[in-house]
């Protein structure tokens, strides 16, 4: 069965892209911890991260790196924290999370409430600067 993220990556669900290449798809998560909170996931549906092959765990990161960089670039922070927990949905995914306190990060904090015209900028923001 497709996970939430394969139906994002096919179009059935809609999602505020941020970038997309052969292997990989990054988008803002829609109950973000900060502006800019956004996932980067593998298009081969894998479950967990530690069974992706080595060379596209490589890419993965390399990719990361660069949606990192575009999230930097837009939004005002100290670092772009990276969070795996990949127990919510059964794809492997990366969380890239602006920071400027180390509580940031904490998936127990209330989540941003941001209004669709805010996503669509944020995400259009990122995607200009990811090139």
């Amino acid at each position: 069965m497709a996970t939430i993220f394969s139906k994002i990556i096919k179009g059935e669900i809609p999602s505020y892209k941020i970038a997309e290449n052969d292997d990989f798809y990054a988008f803002l998560d829609i109950n973000p911890l900060a502006k800019g909170h956004t996932l980067i996931i593998p298009k081969e549906e894998i479950d967990y991260l530690f069974d992706i092959d080595d060379e596209l765990y490589k890419e993965l990161f390399v990719f990361s790196k660069k949606v990192a960089v575009a999230i930097e670039k837009v939004i005002s922070c100290k670092r772009i924290g990276i969070a795996v927990v990949g127990l919510e949905v059964p794809h492997a995914h990366i969380h890239l999370i602006p920071l400027n306190h180390i509580y940031d990060i904490d998936f127990k904090k209330p989540k941003l409430t941001i209004t669709a015209e805010e996503f669509m900028k944020i995400a259009d923001e990122i995607r200009k600067a990811f090139g």
